[in-house]
């Protein structure tokens, strides 16, 4: 490890490896300490036993801009989930369709049932009246109309726009108790790691913007292949895994391997590091998610599709059959569900099986629970205010910082902020 660099960035999750991919692009030498021994931050893969078991269910959005500029998402060998969700309410299955992009489409393409009649699945494999599906006529036209503004408004008029919680935006927006509580809430509480909806209505809006242009899938190799795919153009000579920072400050930073001098040091840890670093940031509010990993011979679904419970029960934010989407993340013969739970209480294996016995329609005896995975600080909260998405990385005296909680709490949050924040250093350094 050198001695002495131009720019040492520490930490080696997303938004690191962002700001070291434009530093190295301007041809500044630069230096990458992280106290792991791999990349990737909170993103990661472990093989277990023939299974892609990621350290909580994520997916690649190809709606992120940042993303597909600095990742070749070609070569990740993508699968892709079916663009919709399916809803359990009462002894029916209800599908929304995805708007496939069209934000103009979305009133006529935003919702049908299992089949035309409207006729559904009953929990005990039935067939139930599904009704006239998730809310009335009125929140159906009306979610289409907000989602088509989120993904046909420029980014600067989404960030113009009156900021309140995702929930006050969706009364205001008009859309009724039902429709919230029974497809919304659920859905966003797995996106935002909270089910409250206390999230600014401006992180919404980039969130559902994302989703509605891009696609969501997941590489071959498990997610951790994204970090992987990011630092794939950088020198592994300046990468030094293992190698923990104890502190920072102008002109130095102490690690584990010795003291580095250098003319800017760039902090991309994870909020509860960067602020043991670097006191003045204060702490970041976190939130948890907990996904469960089973295994069965027979898929509950025949297709990857993301499953929410309409019924309230407040427990499983979603469930889907990730080997539908990517076979390789189970061996042969084999199907591997993940199911998330948002929020800090992580109820018990047998409880949430329960619930997946009901959300699915079937018996779940069989299926073998392969672990359980908690990610404490999963996501940074983001109440209003959060302005235009942009706190400041430049500390001053040659500080800068960068990660998910400078920006959005999103992929694109962590890559965008280390970009930002490499291009303030470069300034900073004359180049």
């Amino acid at each position: 490890m050198p001695a002495a660099t131009d720019v040492v960035i520490v930490g080696g999750g997303l938004a690191g490896l962002a700001a070291a991919r434009r530093l190295h692009r301007a041809g500044t030498p630069w230096l990458l300490v992280e106290s792991a021994d791999r990349l990737g931050g909170r993103i990661g893969t472990d093989a277990v036993d023939g299974y892609l078991i990621d350290r909580g269910f994520q997916v690649v959005n190809t709606g992120y801009p940042r993303l597909s500029a600095l990742a070749d998402l070609a070569s990740l060998g993508l699968g892709y989930f079916t663009q919709g969700v399916l809803v359990r309410r009462g002894g029916a299955l209800h599908r929304l369709v995805h708007p496939a992009r069209d934000p103009l489409g979305a009133a006529r393409t935003v919702l049908t049932d299992l089949t035309d009649s409207g006729v559904g699945r009953r929990t005990d494999g039935g067939v139930g009246q599904a009704g006239s599906g998730l809310g009335r006529l009125g929140d159906r036209l009306r979610l289409a109309a907000l989602a088509a503004r989120c993904a046909g408004y420029p980014v600067d008029r989404l960030l113009a726009a009156p900021e309140t919680s995702t929930e006050t935006a969706l009364r205001r927006a008009g859309l009724s108790d039902r429709i919230v509580e029974e497809l919304v809430r659920p859905f966003l509480s797995g996106v935002f790691g909270e089910r409250e909806l206390a999230t600014s209505s401006r992180v919404a809006a980039l969130i559902v913007r994302s989703f509605v242009r891009g696609r969501l899938g997941l590489p071959a190799a498990g997610i951790g292949a994204v970090p992987a795919a990011v630092a794939a153009p950088l020198p592994e000579s300046l990468i030094a895994l293992g190698v923990a920072a104890t502190s920072v400050r102008p002109g130095q930073v102490s690690s584990t391997a010795g003291p580095v001098r250098c003319r800017a040091v760039l902090v991309g840890t994870d909020p509860a590091t960067a602020a043991t670093l670097l006191p003045s940031l204060g702490r970041v509010r976190m939130h948890t998610l907990t996904t469960y990993y089973h295994s069965t011979a027979e898929p509950p679904l025949d297709e990857p599709i993301l499953l929410l419970d309409g019924d309230r029960r407040e427990l499983v934010a979603n469930t889907v059959v990730v080997s539908h989407a990517a076979p390789t993340y189970a061996p042969a013969g084999r199907h591997l569900v993940a199911t998330s739970v948002a929020g800090p209480m992580v109820p018990p294996e047998p409880v949430v099986r329960a619930e997946l016995a009901r959300l699915y329609g079937r018996p779940v005896d069989d299926w073998a629970h392969l672990t359980t995975v908690t990610v404490p600080a999963a996501l940074p909260a983001a109440p209003p205010p959060q302005g235009r998405l942009r706190k400041p990385v430049v500390l001053g005296d040659g500080m800068f910082v960068a990660g998910d909680h400078r920006a959005s709490p999103s992929v694109q949050g962590a890559l965008s902020s280390g970009w930002r924040a490499a291009g303030a250093v470069l300034e900073y350094l004359g180049r």
